[in-house]
């Protein structure tokens, strides 16, 4: 028998038209197990619940959806994009429900599951092999990414690191979902940075109710992001090699650099603290969390933005050979 579909669901049903639908509304915690401080609470926002596994499929719902419905994403496009992975996944999920074809260029540093996950869904998938002369591989990236745009008809570059649709996803979403569910408003704001978008958008929505609102971006060890010089980094989706259009220091009041080791390290005292299964990312978030709490004034409502999981990183972060390795850089450093 064949089922007859029906009109499109709304806000409050309970069938989806596609996995698309369920981006976001992620659960808000309190991590005071972690963070017993009288005075202080802890809230974490967990986009490392998002069906595609990070906070990336709400970028990338919005850019393809309303990159279609304004023209700039012409129907049967191949889509371009650089990403080191979760953005990549995220980006394949929304094409292969839209009909579109994508490509995704990716580096050594790409998780190997993201990239199968990716191939999963029709998406194909390059290597760049060559670092770029701050270390990492986005110029790298990106110098295929123009090729490609020069040389293949019908393709759209997405451009994360400069599309305004990046940060305005996070600002009616993830923002305005923490806006909602807090009745006191929060006193800081903690998230990670590569395009900067998640943490911009979020901040400028919050700051709508809490007008003092301190950001704090959690940034990596080798990023350039924040003027700090290049050096090689093996978690990927946190940090950058170039300052992406997207950035905007003057809505940022503190930046927390932390290495590849204290990252997975902060993962792992996470699951044994709060039994969350995160990646780097959020490790990178918990320890910027770390160093605030030990200066702030009480009371403090700080939340932080967790996001990516964790099964993505089991050759990483959740591998102790890998640890080993990443703390006798951060010893030599």
């Amino acid at each position: 028998m064949t089922l007859a579909r029906g009109p499109r669901p709304t806000v409050g049903d309970p069938v989806l038209d596609s996995v698309l639908d369920a981006v976001g509304a992620t659960p808000l915690v309190e991590l005071g197990r972690m963070f017993p401080q009288p005075g202080i609470r802890v809230l974490a926002k967990l986009e490392l619940m998002n069906p595609g596994g990070s906070m990336k499929d709400r970028s990338a719902r919005y850019i393809v959806g309303h990159g279609l419905a304004d023209g700039s994403i012409p129907p049967g496009s191949r889509l371009v994009e650089s990403s080191s992975g979760n953005f990549g996944v995220a980006v394949a999920m929304a094409a292969r429900l839209h009909g579109l074809a994508f490509t995704c260029v990716v580096d050594p540093h790409a998780s190997p599951a993201n990239v199968a996950i990716m191939r999963g869904l029709g998406a194909d998938v390059e290597t760049v092999d060559e670092p770029d002369a701050a270390g990492g591989y986005l110029h790298t990236r990106l110098a295929r990414v123009h090729e490609m745009l020069a040389t293949t008809a019908g393709t759209v570059w997405i451009n994360q690191y400069a599309n305004d649709g990046n940060w305005r996803a996070h600002y009616h979403g993830t923002g305005a979902e923490i806006a909602d569910a807090m009745d006191v408003p929060p006193t800081h704001l903690v998230g990670a940075v590569s395009t900067c978008g998640s943490l911009l958008g979020c901040a400028r929505r919050l700051r709508e109710v809490a007008g003092d609102l301190q950001v704090v971006a959690a940034d990596a060890v080798g990023s350039v992001i924040f003027g700090g010089p290049g050096g090689p980094r093996e978690l990927p989706g946190l940090g950058a090699s170039r300052v992406p259009e997207l950035h905007s220091p003057a809505e940022i009041d503190r930046v927390v650099a932390v290495d590849d080791a204290t990252a997975a390290e902060a993962c792992r005292d996470l699951l044994a603290t709060e039994a969350i299964f995160a990646g780097g990312s959020t490790g990178a978030v918990v320890t910027a969390v770390r160093r605030l709490v030990e200066d702030v004034t009480p009371p403090a409502r700080i939340v932080a933005i967790l996001p990516d999981r964790g099964d993505r990183y089991l050759d990483r972060v959740w591998d102790d050979a890998w640890l080993d390795r990443a703390r006798a850089r951060r010893g030599s450093s």
